[in-house]
């Protein structure tokens, strides 16, 4: 998908929520009746803003134009608002404070998936340091067997030599 594409469907998919989070709030008895538009919600906020802040495969004509800083410019401040609208509708409906709720526990997740992730990479980079450690000892240890195997023969011919066999 181009970027351009990928950006509108970020904020299409970013409208569709934040129309559908309006249309369900009010029959909703709980967050988890909602929870996939918030999901979509936030899906779509964060692709308009990786369209803003990458530019890769952007020409310089689009990434600079002033069609194009102003769609982008504007298209935040649209998200902004409508996420301060969403948070306002959600904690006047479930409580003070379950917006904000929402939002840590979010961070928190990608937080320990980060941390997760990078702890899967250390793993990998430290069984691979070892798995390379073992084939020089495993070279090593061939080469000294070979070596010794080749002075034993060369011991052994000497000594054939030596007694006239």
């Amino acid at each position: 998908m181009e970027p351009i594409s990928t950006a509108l469907a970020g904020i299409a998919l970013f409208k569709s929520a934040v129309d559908g989070i309006k249309g369900a709030i009010s029959t909703a008895q709980d967050v988890g009746d909602i929870a996939g538009y918030i999901d979509n919600l936030f899906e779509g906020e964060s692709q308009v803003q990786k369209r803003r802040n990458k530019k890769s495969g952007v020409g310089v004509g689009d990434q600079f134009g002033i069609k194009s800083v102003a769609q982008e410019i504007i298209d935040a401040k649209l998200a902004k608002e409508q996420m301060q609208e969403i948070a306002s509708m959600v904690d006047m409906r479930f409580g003070h404070g379950t917006w904000a709720g929402i939002v840590a526990e979010r961070a928190k997740r990608i937080q320990e998936a980060k941390e997760a992730a990078a702890a899967a990479r250390r793993e990998a980079a430290k069984r691979h340091k070892e798995l390379q450690e073992n084939i020089k000892l495993a070279f090593m240890i061939g080469g000294v067997v070979i070596v010794a195997a080749g002075f034993f023969f060369i011991m052994m011919v000497t000594i054939a030599r030596g007694t006239g066999y």
